[in-house]
């Protein structure tokens, strides 16, 4: 009984095929041969798989749908061929090999909108079902209300290369949006302000009230400074991630 399952196939998009549903996950087509091949092999269950583009070194995980790809072909998701830089035809290395069950993952979105979602935490794990495993460095694209969304994979736990989340307990944590950005601190904004009308009425005034105006222009900025924290206080929270378990 062989050990290992290795096998280089030529690849190409499952869009080709017509089964867009299976762009909504990391599943892959592959030829009827590799069921064979894999058992005559001592696999664990569910199978997962590493794929490596041998030209640029790019890997990552997947898991499989069916065996009914043409032989010496798999059919990959459009997302997969774009993280490891492949285009349709070129050659793919495939290897079984198993996963340990994801405890934490680290996710970056793109964009601020799926944080804001009513409910991202139900969308993740509603989606995440399509997914046999995440992989360090990849960008998964999320389908939610006709609208995609491209979250980066950060950190895995407890292997920081790839895990599996088939029937896992999974802790999930957000990092800050890809488009998100720091808010402008109110009160550098009015002690800037404030600075620039001082340098006017300094212009016209003269050099014999100096004291006069910076003595205005602290007091009108400790002033307004208030004014700004308290908007500040019950106004627009800046973003700080958010932590989710998948089974909550």
């Amino acid at each position: 009984m062989m050990t290992q399952f290795t096998e280089v196939y030529q690849c190409h998009p499952l869009s080709s095929t017509g089964q867009l549903h299976l762009e909504k996950g990391d599943k892959i087509i592959m030829p009827q041969s590799a069921l064979l091949r894999l058992s005559l092999t001592k696999v664990e269950y569910p199978m997962s798989f590493r794929l490596v583009n041998p030209y640029a070194q790019k890997v990552t995980h997947c898991g499989v749908m069916e065996f009914t790809a043409k032989e010496g072909t798999v059919l990959l998701p459009n997302w997969v061929m774009q993280n490891m830089n492949l285009l349709e035809g070129d050659p793919v290395c495939i290897k079984n090999v198993p996963l340990k069950k994801a405890t934490f993952v680290k996710l970056r979105p793109h964009e601020k909108a799926f944080v804001e979602l009513s409910n991202p935490k139900a969308v993740l794990e509603r989606t995440l079902r399509g997914f046999s495993c995440l992989t360090v460095g990849d960008t998964i694209v999320i389908h939610y209300n006709d609208k995609k969304f491209c979250i980066d994979v950060l950190e895995t736990r407890p292997d920081n290369k790839a895990v599996s989340i088939v029937e896992t307990d999974c802790e999930v944590d957000f990092a800050p949006p890809l488009d998100y950005k720091e808010p402008e601190k109110a009160a550098t904004r009015t002690v800037a302000k404030a600075e620039d009308r001082a340098e006017k009425m300094k212009m016209q005034e003269g050099d014999g009230e100096k004291e006069e105006v910076k003595f205005r222009v602290f007091e009108r900025a400790s002033h307004e400074s208030k004014k700004e924290a308290s908007k500040q206080e019950n106004g627009f929270k800046p973003f700080t991630g958010k932590s989710y378990k998948l089974s909550d």
